[in-house]
């Protein structure tokens, strides 16, 4: 099905909807502060940073919106490193990956040289390998990345 369609270069502003509905089933909500298993003060929908504190609450209204601006701050911040052409769902694949493990390790990964290389199904199934947390194989990454894979390949 996808043969047929050209690939786009990916110059999209903002995270599609898809990515963002994508990024919250994984991430959940939750409406307080919490340790999260790499031992990151976490909030809402994935949110963290030097404005999140222990003892915050969040409504899910508020969470939305953090996860958004969240999501297209990373995305932002990556996609200027990938120099290929991708389909949308490539490129919501990757904006949920960057959104999980940051701009930086997904520059310096292997995924990315793959993906730059034109090694589209490579790339794809680097991101597999990216499930651990805290040093520790960690199931609900191992699901996240299986679905982040299967999306990334269009299926």
């Amino acid at each position: 099905m996808f043969s047929t369609l050209k690939r786009k270069v990916v110059t999209a502003i903002v995270v599609s909807a898809v990515a963002i509905g994508f990024i919250a089933g994984k991430e959940g909500f939750v409406d307080h502060t919490y340790i999260d298993i790499a031992g990151v003060k976490t909030k809402g929908y994935g949110h963290t940073g030097s404005d999140v504190k222990i003892g915050d609450k969040i409504t899910r209204q508020e969470a939305e919106a953090l996860l958004v601006k969240d999501a297209n701050k990373h995305w932002n911040a990556a996609k200027k490193y990938i120099t290929v052409p991708l389909y949308q769902h490539e490129a919501d694949a990757y904006a949920s990956f960057i959104f999980n493990v940051g701009v930086t390790n997904f520059k310096n990964s292997t995924l990315l040289k793959k993906l730059n290389a034109g090694d589209y199904a490579g790339a794809c199934a680097q991101l597999k390998r990216w499930v651990y947390a805290g040093g520790k194989k960690v199931n609900g990454l191992v699901n996240r990345r299986e679905a982040e894979y299967r999306m990334c390949m269009g299926q």
